[in-house]
């Protein structure tokens, strides 16, 4: 960083003052300084605001002179936006305001630290545990358990009747099959045949794994009989029963895999609603999981948490990482996940050390913990990734269980998944929760639109360069070209952007802004969604909220707290200290927020509850479908059949996957979970069942 040429100190108090000397000869004319001002707020901040009375510069007797508000910057920060004006007033056609030292102090100081990875693969190092330790118990799941032996043994096996089939070099093969210990042993078959694991959710519709098999140009599926029934005929299939039965040798299979070889692919949606398969290699695969060992206390005889869904790239490190230092894989069933009390009595059972969940699922566990309150003897690590962490979540956790450590992981699909990790044993001092600085041998940038580094402190896009990085997506030359390009500063690397807008906070960590697709146009004025969700969650009373936007045109808000609390307190708070175009027009207390399918915040159902809500009210059921379903949500929710409408949604209502299920046995299986997901709204569900009929 530059030296302060000189520094004094202003007699106004909350002021001071940075001088900084002009280049000899210099001739400095107001509109220059104004047009260098502009420019230099805009890339602080994207646009003109809190800096605006911040900030005031001038030039007289050779010497630029930048007076500030020390409650909006510091020493160190005035020095640099002082040398950010010179440049833009000495240097006007500079495509960086930065300096040569700060450019170098973003780029390389900035990154994670430099490690040398090993020249073997995930599955290799797991063989070296079989080796060491082969009757250490490497998995269980609920009363089965395999040894490190056993595990490899069917492993060995079906990648060589994988191989058998002619399976190719970096040849796609899709698991697809139930959470179980079959499926652990046949994602390790894939990656030591030297193939590439693609994971299908056996339940998901036939016509998006039939185009998902296309889009890989997948030739053979890997799966297990009762998980088969909705993939097409057409596919050539292996069972895993039908592996073991041929008699395999179930040594190890010996087949060079190289660093840069394809590891796996996930499908992720896309914003054109045709799913993308994001292709990650061995080298990033390996720094993932070794940076999720070190930085969450992964070690021998450590149980971690399997939980995640097979389609979740966070399913593959829950899988696999344990087995790389002599640690156990407790497999937790989806029925478990959806009963909470039944989860943590398994955590506590299973005497689980390490843990990954989402935020939305981290609160449902707080909330049994409170209500039920119990000790976690084993547990050591709680992650957290997905979306967003609150700081209010993090002080609850603390609050209850201040001995567990909580790590806020932040990474994609993209990029080997997490790429950063803050690890906290204490709730952060700043505002929002940092993501923390970036894991080994990954390079994180926040730049601007032409991949410049904007100036420490200001927003801009999240992108990421070195060995995390994926090759693209599978067979989608646009979408990749849009996404993945060379790393300017780094020839020959390649560079991902994330859509992720960040910025970096002065100990060198990274704080997450907000999607760049969340920026909404409200009347002509541009809004960040997550700013009003920050101040949203200052105001007492709100323990969890969301914003979105109600037909284009007006923003709505769901709050969510121990008791309501007024719309009108609620949105009086939020004028305080928001611009009145930033403050919801409607305010909607609910007891619970919806969560999607992996316990995210439901977007989607709220913005179409927000604009049911604004319609008007919901009238009464009244045909017997509706009265029946009414009924049933009575009795699974424990609210009165006359408060129920027939547009209310179940979700809304204070629905969870779990009460789903509980409605669907309370109307004798004539509707199913998926039905209650994909129909939450009484009188639409009510027409289903009339179908059933």
């Amino acid at each position: 960083m530059e030296t302060i040429p000189r520094w004094t100190l202003d007699p106004v108090p909350g002021l001071a003052e940075y001088q900084l000397p002009l280049p000899e000869g210099t001739s400095v004319q107001p509109p220059d300084l104004a047009a260098a001002h502009a420019r230099v707020l805009t890339a602080l901040t994207g646009e003109q605001t809190e800096y605006d009375t911040a900030l005031h510069v001038g030039v007289a007797d050779g010497i630029l002179r930048l007076r500030y508000r020390t409650d909006v910057l510091d020493a160190g920060a005035a020095a640099r936006i002082a040398g950010y004006h010179l440049t833009a007033l000495a240097e006007p056609d500079r495509p960086t305001l930065l300096s040569e030292d700060e450019l170098r102090f973003q780029l390389d100081e900035l990154a994670g630290p430099e490690r040398e990875l090993p020249d073997l693969r995930v599955h290799e190092l797991f063989e070296q545990r079989v080796a060491l330790h082969p009757d250490t118990v490497a998995a269980v799941q609920d009363g089965r358990q395999w040894t490190y032996r056993e595990l490899d043994s069917r492993a060995n096996r079906i990648g060589r009747a994988l191989l058998a089939r002619g399976l190719p070099r970096e040849g796609v093969v899709a698991v697809v099959m139930e959470r179980n210990l079959d499926w652990l042993a046949a994602v390790l078959a894939v990656l030591k045949a030297g193939g590439v694991y693609l994971p299908v959710e056996p339940h998901f519709p036939g016509d998006r794994i039939a185009r998902t098999l296309a889009r890989a140009d997948c030739r053979l599926v890997l799966t297990e009989r009762g998980s088969d029934g909705n993939i097409d005929r057409a596919a050539r299939k292996l069972f895993v029963d039908t592996a073991y039965a041929e008699g395999h040798a179930d040594d190890d299979l010996g087949i060079p895999v190289a660093a840069d070889q394809l590891a796996y692919i996930y499908f992720t949606s896309g914003s054109t609603g045709e799913p993308k398969g994001a292709m990650c290699e061995h080298a990033g695969f390996v720094n993932h999981v070794l940076a999720k060992i070190d930085d969450l206390g992964i070690d021998a005889g450590r149980t971690v948490a399997q939980t995640a869904p097979q389609c979740f790239d966070i399913s593959l490190w829950q899988l696999l990482s344990a087995l790389l230092v002599g640690g156990r894989t407790l497999l937790v069933g989806q029925d478990t996940i959806l009963d909470v009390p039944r989860f943590v009595d398994t955590v506590v059972r299973g005497r689980v050390n390490v843990l990954q969940i989402v935020p939305s699922y981290l609160e449902a566990v707080l909330a049994e913990l409170e209500q039920r309150p119990r000790e976690l003897p084993d547990l050591r690590c709680v992650s957290v990734t997905g979306e967003a962490v609150k700081k209010e979540l993090v002080q609850r956790w603390f609050d209850a269980l201040p001995g567990i450590r909580l790590v806020n992981a932040y990474g994609l699909t993209e990029t080997s998944d997490d790429t950063n990790h803050e690890v906290m044993d204490r709730v952060p001092d700043q505002e929002r929760v940092p993501l923390g600085r970036p894991i080994a041998n990954v390079r994180v940038y926040v730049v601007d639109e032409d991949l410049v580094p904007v100036p420490l402190g200001a927003p801009g896009e999240i992108v990421f360069s070195g060995v995390c990085v994926g090759r693209g997506y599978v067979n989608d030359p646009e979408r990749t070209e849009a996404a993945f390009t060379d790393d300017p500063y780094r020839p020959g690397e390649r560079l991902y952007r994330s859509g992720d807008h960040g910025r970096w906070l002065p100990d060198g960590k990274l704080e997450f802004l907000g999607r760049r697709d969340s920026q909404v146009k409200i009347r002509g004025f541009r809004i960040e969604i997550g700013e009003i969700e920050n101040q949203l969650l200052r105001v007492p009373g709100v323990r969890d909220g969301a914003v979105v936007v109600v037909r284009g045109t007006q923003l709505a808000a769901f709050c969510t707290g121990p008791e309501p609390v007024g719309a009108d307190e609620v949105r009086n708070k939020l004028a305080a200290s928001l611009p009145s175009y930033m403050v919801p027009a409607v305010v909607h207390w609910r007891e619970r927020l919806p969560l999607t399918a992996n316990g995210k915040t439901d977007r989607k159902t709220l913005t179409a509850l927000a604009e049911e809500l604004d319609a008007g009210e919901s009238g009464a059921p009244d045909t017997p479908a509706e009265l029946r379903l009414a009924a049933a949500w009575a009795e699974v929710l424990g609210i009165p059949a006359d408060r129920i409408g027939r547009l209310d949604h179940f979700f809304d209502r204070g629905g969870t996957s779990l009460s789903a299920v509980k409605l669907a046995v309370a109307l004798d299986r004539a509707i199913t979970l998926k039905d209650v997901t994909r129909h939450p709204v009484l009188a639409d569900l009510a027409g289903l069942l009339d179908q059933h009929h």
